[in-house]
């Protein structure tokens, strides 16, 4: 009796650490991926101020450059493709269509010398490349707080504990799109010919 009644006891101890482990990691689990949706809507602030932000800027380069409408198209389809996007995987994948499209259209503009001279394009200019610094560096934290998360959620006995939550890793990383991968090849005019 005293043996059954031992093993029950020693049972009950397991079983309520076990519990105690299992709700101590679920809860760990639910703050880091709250933090990660907290870093999405940081990014996805920046997303949309940078969305707001076009419209103007192609207003004021369109008086300059009327000639250049494919541009003006893309960066129209990029925008409505990044407002329009679901999930954080969809509005990654829009960003690298408007980034690509947005580089086309400065690109452009360095052609107009009287553009690139205009106050109003120099102002939109000014606050493009200041949302694009705060889009790289909440991209940043965002992929820093995935890559917690899911380390956590790897790590073992948390993997357990995970699969049971209903956890997962999240792969919605942001990343450099292909074309920056690329190494940029800077030429200087040869000497001049006499």
């Amino acid at each position: 009796m005293k043996k059954s009644l031992l093993v029950i006891v020693v049972l009950a101890i397991v079983a309520l650490g076990v519990a105690g482990m299992y709700i101590g990691r679920r809860n760990q689990m639910v703050m880091k991926n709250q933090a990660v949706n907290a870093a999405w809507a940081q990014v996805d602030v920046v997303l949309q101020r940078r969305a707001d932000l076009i419209p103007n800027l192609v207003e004021t380069v369109k008086g300059y450059a009327a000639q250049e409408q494919t541009v003006f198209g893309d960066i129209a389809k990029a925008r409505s493709a990044l407002l329009n996007a679901q999930t954080p995987a969809d509005r990654i994948a829009a960003n690298g269509q408007l980034d690509g499209a947005l580089g086309r259209l400065l690109a452009i503009a360095e052609n107009y010398p009287q553009l690139k001279s205009n106050e109003n394009f120099l102002r939109l200019q000014d606050e493009l490349a200041g949302t694009e610094n705060r889009i790289a560096v909440e991209r940043r934290r965002y992929n820093e707080a995935v890559q917690d998360y899911n380390t956590y959620v790897q790590l073992f006995p948390n993997n357990i504990f995970a699969g049971w939550a209903g956890f997962k890793p999240n792969t919605a990383y942001f990343s450099a799109a292909g074309a920056s991968r690329e190494t940029p090849k800077v030429q200087f005019p040869g000497p001049a010919k006499q």
